[in-house]
């Protein structure tokens, strides 16, 4: 299956999410991780921040496209969007 096409808009966000190197750790333990990663699991087993601020990078990959998260109740589990990543990454590979 082809990876699909990102507009302009998405290719910029992408960029700009993954420029946080935070935001690039957080993604690669996703990727890491397989199916899916708890929101608590990837705070505890990230670097000494707050619960907020986990959610606030989240949030930005979730914008970007590159992580899908799913709520059961209050617990929040996320995944990588790899045909996102995919797509991001043939279109750089054209510059």
């Amino acid at each position: 299956m082809a990876a699909p096409r990102i507009t302009d808009a998405r290719f910029h966000l992408i960029a700009k999410a993954l420029a946080d190197p935070r935001r690039y750790d957080l993604l690669r333990r996703i990727g890491q991780a397989g199916d899916t990663l708890s929101c608590e699991a990837i705070r505890t087993g990230c670097c000494e921040v707050t619960a907020a601020t986990v959610s606030h990078h989240m949030k930005e990959l979730e914008t970007a496209g590159l992580v899908a998260s799913t709520r059961e109740g209050k617990f929040v589990t996320y995944c990588l969007r790899r045909d996102i990543l995919e797509a991001y990454l043939a279109r750089m590979a054209q510059i």
